[in-house]
């Protein structure tokens, strides 16, 4: 069987001018990296502007397992499919972080034949996008600490820092450090943290951003730091926005590539799905829906991260209007969820299937009640067993939702037909009347327990003394209308990864509360969750080499 990479090299790419030419897009309105890739120009981008939207199509998942659930795979083969059938489509996906592709969790292109390609140039440093983003945000840490050491005009507290600095990979032994050690001149002696690239706010702004006006004026309300009587410090204070806009003005624009059967997929931005809104960018969602008739785009980790953000924070600020759901699960993947072994998985196991199906079940009440279609996509394996896939199948449809089989790994876009035939029949014949789960106006704790208690099933929350002052802080702040960012383990609907299914009878704790001013929402990071990811005992990168003629191997 042949790996992904080995499929991803084997294919034939088409020049990038003759994709985008899909899309009526001329070589004058790209911005060519090579042969393969290029960027849209803002022109292109004004120019489409007045055009009516296509249809909006998003792709979520049940909560992760070590079983695999082919979420982003799913995205790119439904994508293929309607290229099959002669549909005008667009992919809008997330970039991927340098971080889990030498740690643990893999890349972001798809896997099988349902791929996007250059593979290897889109896992590793694509455009240059992530570069740009690290790079501003440290330039406003090193700004903040030489404002301190050149005399401390803002009268900003050392204790009271909040900004970090960031790198894009896995490194927990930056998580919590000390700097300016040495003698005076080497700066303040001061605790500091890192965060993973994805996890910086300037990546949620980024994605949240209109155009470079806009993303100014984001950068603008960073606060990096409180003063000795408790007033906050912006990056606008420090004078840092121009020369961060600068760093940033060209991963402002979306990058175009292709899926292995040439279907144009905009890739642009890819913020911490646990820490931020884990989508890709406003810019190329809205590019996407104005060059396609339909946008296949897609949200990170399970629903109840993914969607709910997708739903409660970009479609918010963006006023996107989703039309469609698909929800991607797997045989083997509730059977995980069911209690059994990841190495007994291929037998077939319907009492097992049946207790953890209740996963699926909480996800497809929780994405109704944002009164948007759904469809959930059966991820095949070939040890799926008829009766187990018959089970899921008649599941799904008690319960108010279409359902359909999806084979993209296997048969890339041929194997997605089934599920396009069926996206596209929700779109024509039912009526998307999307919602957001709560208003504005909501209290910012209202606003955590309504998605603790409606999306997670909890009973209630707990908050720390620190996150409760935090809380009040932001409020007075005037920052009580922002939506709200859950962070969380993926692997459980509950703060507690080791909770599968459905779980009961819990509450969660929010340990920390932080806002992000210039994105617009207010952080709260529940239980156990790390915004610096470690590398697992054996790491990815064991595996990535080069060969004597300069090609990547290893690389999935």
């Amino acid at each position: 069987m042949k790996t992904d990479i080995e499929i991803a090299q084997e294919a034939e790419l088409l020049p990038i001018r003759e994709v985008a030419a899909r899309l009526d897009i001329s070589e004058d309105e790209l911005e060519l990296y090579g042969t393969y890739k290029a960027k849209l120009t803002d022109e292109l981008l004004q120019k489409h502007a007045d055009k009516p939207d296509g249809k909006l199509v998003l792709v979520t998942a049940i909560n992760p397992t070590p079983a695999g659930e082919g979420k982003t795979t799913t995205s790119i083969g439904l994508g293929q499919a309607f290229g099959l059938m002669g549909k005008k489509a667009v992919l809008a996906l997330r970039e991927p972080s340098l971080g889990p592709c030498f740690g643990i969790k893999g890349g972001a292109a798809g896997g099988g034949y349902a791929q996007v390609v250059p593979m290897e140039d889109l896992n590793l440093h694509f455009t240059g996008d992530f570069h740009a983003i690290t790079a501003a945000n440290n330039l406003l840490a090193a700004l903040l600490d030489n404002h301190i050491q050149q005399g401390n005009a803002l009268g900003i507290d050392p204790r009271q820092i909040v900004w970090k600095r960031c790198m894009d990979m896995n490194d927990r032994s930056l998580r919590n450090i000390v700097v300016g050690l040495g003698s005076k001149m080497d700066g303040m002696v001061r605790e500091d943290h890192f965060v993973i690239t994805v996890a910086s706010e300037i990546m949620a702004i980024l994605c949240l951003a209109d155009d470079l006006q806009d993303l100014k004026r984001r950068l603008a309300r960073i606060i990096v730091a409180y003063t000795f009587d408790g007033k906050p410090v912006t990056a606008d204070d420090l004078q840092a926005v121009g020369a961060m806009a600068a760093l940033l003005k060209e991963a402002m624009k979306p990058n175009l590539i292709q899926t292995l059967e040439h279907t144009p997929a905009i890739v642009h931005g890819g913020p911490f799905a646990n820490i931020a809104h884990g989508c890709n960018s406003i810019r190329a969602t809205k590019a996407g829906l104005k060059l396609a008739d339909i946008v296949v785009t897609e949200a990170g980790f399970g629903a109840d991260l993914g969607a709910e953000k997708f739903f409660d924070i970009k479609c918010r600020k963006a006023g996107l209007h989703p039309d469609c759901v698909v929800l991607v699960a797997t045989v083997r993947a509730l059977k995980y969820n069911g209690g059994v072994p990841k190495t007994e998985l291929a037998a077939e196991n319907l009492n097992a299937l049946k207790r953890g199906i209740v996963n699926l079940e909480k996800h497809i009440e929780n994405l109704l009640k944002y009164q948007v279609p759904v469809v959930v996509a059966l991820n095949s394996f070939v040890t799926d067993t008829k009766a187990e896939t018959d089970f899921v199948e008649e599941f799904c449809r008690s319960r108010g939702c279409d359902f359909a089989l999806s084979n993209v790994w296997e048969h890339g876009g041929e194997g997605g037909v089934a599920l396009a035939e069926k996206v596209l029949e929700v779109l024509e014949q039912k009526e998307s009347r999307f919602q957001t789960l709560y208003p504005d106006e909501a209290g910012l704790e209202e606003k955590i327990e309504t998605i603790a208690k409606e999306i997670y099933g909890a009973e209630g929350v707990t908050y720390s003394p620190s996150a409760k002052a935090e809380l009040k802080k932001i409020t007075e702040l005037g920052m009580r209308s922002f939506p709200v960012c859950l962070a969380k383990t993926q692997y459980s609907l509950s703060d507690d990864p080791a909770k599968l299914g459905r779980p009961h009878g819990f509450s969660i704790n929010v340990r920390e509360v932080y806002a992000s001013a210039g994105a617009g929402f207010v952080v709260a990071i529940l239980g156990a969750m790390m915004t610096m990811p470690g590398l697992p005992k054996t790491p990815a990168a064991n595996n990535i080499d080069v060969d004597e003629n300069g090609r990547i191997t290893g690389l999935f």
